[in-house]
């Protein structure tokens, strides 16, 4: 797998670059500012740093004293100055390149493979589940029972024509966090119930309670939802409300009772350390255990800003290393759908 690691001082403005790169990077923005230990050498770095000042060089350098190890260091120039390329120089580049930056000269100066080419079919189908993600799951609005329906048949019927592989693939393109966790875990819940054997009732009960899990979200501030980097502590414990908000939510207007389970539930664990009340065994239905275990793979898997999407195969590992959390015999089952992305999933590349 490729490692691409993006030392910035500004990640926010470095998401888009990060995403332009294509599929196939495993692209992880590093703040320049952030003194924790980078994790191990990476394949390539990118250095996209305005602050051309003696501390940022500092910075820099330990950073690549961990990270580098002989590979390619592309130094991105926002301006053409003889300080920038004075800057690149100092740090040993293999190349720098001024802006605006063409995605593909990018990839080929930090020895990125070529992108995987999706399907426009895909791509169209992945963008209207977005769009209808994002117009009907919006604070203060309504989300009815009818509107959920529709949603479920169609990415449903869209996993079913574009294949698990390249739904993912398309999916996490998507900068928005919630937009891109919610369509994964749905499209990974349609195909589990596929790989399951399970009637067409049961399938589409599976991935309705997936598109519902975190509908709580729509409830937290998306500025913490889309932070370019990982939660603090109060941001955690504000997130961590959204099962019971999505719960209260749905109460009440028309949605089966274990839906509303879904909702309040698909964090708790087995031995009883899951949020928000702590349930144990017999009290986790097994629908639950079954999105619980697409929205834990879903997370491990996609892309976010502060790190990169863990191959199938490892995450897979973390799923069978939750003993006494997990339900094993749902772990087992969802194997298959792992299997989907080894050894050819971009990731993996």
């Amino acid at each position: 797998m490729h490692r691409i690691l993006m030392i910035s001082d500004d990640p926010g403005r470095s998401r888009g670059l990060a995403r332009d790169l294509g599929e196939g990077t495993a692209c992880e923005i590093r703040d320049l500012y952030d003194d924790d230990a980078p994790a191990g050498p990476a394949s390539a770095l990118l250095a996209d740093v305005e602050d051309h000042s003696a501390e940022a060089l500092d910075r820099l350098r330990r950073i690549l004293a961990v990270a580098r190890h002989g590979a390619p260091l592309v130094v991105l120039l926002r301006q053409n100055s003889a300080r920038a390329r004075l800057f690149g120089v100092a740090l040993g580049a293999s190349e720098t390149l001024c802006a605006p930056f063409d995605p593909a000269r990018v990839r080929a100066a930090a020895g990125i493979p070529h992108p995987v080419v999706l399907d426009p079919c895909t791509l169209r189908a992945s963008e209207e589940a977005r769009q209808f993600f994002g117009s009907v799951f919006v604070p203060d609005g309504p989300v009815t029972t009818r509107v959920v329906e529709t949603g479920t048949d169609f990415i449903a019927q869209a996993v079913r024509d574009t294949g698990i592989r390249d739904w993912v693939r398309a999916v996490r393109r998507f900068d928005d966090a919630t937009h891109q966790h919610c369509l994964l875990v749905t499209g990974l819940a349609a195909a589990f119930a596929r790989s399951l054997g399970l009637g067409e009732r049961e399938c589409h009960r599976l991935t309705k309670a997936a598109l519902l899990h975190d509908v709580g979200k729509i409830h937290v501030p998306s500025a913490i939802l889309n932070k370019p980097g990982r939660l603090d502590a109060n941001e955690m414990a504000i997130v961590r409300q959204h099962p019971d908000k999505g719960y209260r939510m749905l109460a009440g207007q028309g949605f089966e009772p274990e839906m509303l389970a879904v909702v309040r539930s698909h964090h708790e664990m087995l031995d009883g350390s899951g949020y928000p009340d702590g349930c144990r065994e017999d009290d986790i239905p097994d629908l639950v255990r079954l999105v619980t275990v697409c929205d834990i793979y879903a997370a491990l898997i996609e892309q976010r800003p502060y790190k990169p999407p863990l191959p199938g195969e490892e995450a897979m590992a973390i799923l069978e290393g939750m003993t006494g959390r997990l339900d094993p015999a749902v772990v087992a089952a969802f194997r298959p759908i792992a299997a989907a992305f080894t050894p050819h999933f971009p990731a993996d590349a």
